[in-house]
This record gives structure tokens, sequence and C-alpha cells, in this order.
């Protein structure tokens, strides 16, 4: 990744607020950021695999350590490209090549809604392959969705 790419996926992160969340117990959120902190975000561990979906059109697929998978209806099983991994102070972001255009995604904790179903996820992304830039939710098994399991 070049320093300006680099430069850019930081950035990116840098201008998602930051904000403090809670659980349904009123304690702190593990996976928002301490507005405060100049730590990288450690809020999902880099063996954790990460799981993502977003609408209009379908999409989806997982991270798992550098490797990420693409998937969509025509291609269900996915493609698998390897990722860097950014850990700036208000979440992450990953970048890497699909079919011969840059992919940029960044993750951030915050609930997010797919707007189709009765889920709420922990974490919002921002994907952007080339020109085309989509939105989504994602989680892991740490940190769940919240809601039915097959909407």
């Amino acid at each position: 990744m070049t320093g300006n790419k680099l430069l850019a996926a930081g950035s990116a992160l840098l201008l998602v607020a930051a904000c403090q969340g809670s659980d349904k117990a009123g304690q702190a959120d593990s996976t928002i950021p301490d507005p405060n902190s100049t730590e990288p975000y450690a809020g999902i561990a880099e063996n954790e695999v990460l799981r993502f979906s977003g609408t209009e059109p379908f999409w989806g697929g997982q991270i798992r350590g550098s490797a990420l998978t693409y998937t969509t209806p025509d291609n269900p099983d996915g493609t698998t490209i390897t990722v860097n991994r950014f850990a700036g102070r208000g979440g992450l972001s990953f970048s890497g090549e699909l079919d011969h255009a840059e992919l940029e995604m960044t993750v951030t904790p915050q609930r997010c809604s797919d707007g189709m179903s009765d889920r709420i996820y922990p974490f919002t992304v921002m994907l952007k392959i080339g020109e085309e830039t989509r939105n989504g939710c994602a989680w892991s098994d740490k940190h769940p969705f919240e809601g039915p399991e097959r909407p």
C-alpha cells in the first residue's frame, strides 16, 4: 500500500466520530473506543473473524486475519483477497485489490441496522471498490448482532 493510500485509509477512520456507548446493562460498551485515547482501536482482535453484509445491491463476506472473502448473490462462494489491516483511533480499515480495483473497507464501532431485518449490528461498514461506495453492517462471534438468527 502506498503512503497516500495508507494516509487516506487512516484519515477516513479519523473522520468518524467516536462516541461512548453503553450496553443493555448500562455498562460501557467495549467495542466503542474512548474518544480521549491515543491508542489504536483494539475492539476487534486480529484473530477474530469479522463478518459483514450490505444491501442495495446485496453483498457480504468475512475477514479472517489478512484474508477478506467478498460475496454477492452471483458469487456466493466469494472471491478471497489479501488485505492490509490498519487500526486507527476510531476503528479499523482494510485495503487490498479486488478484480483489478482498489478495495478499501472501514469498520466503525457504531450500532447499525441493515434496514431489512430486525437485527442491530455492533459495527458499521463503508466499502469502496474502485469508485463505488457501499454501506453495511458487521459483527463477530465475540460481538454478535442483536435480533433473530434467521430474520
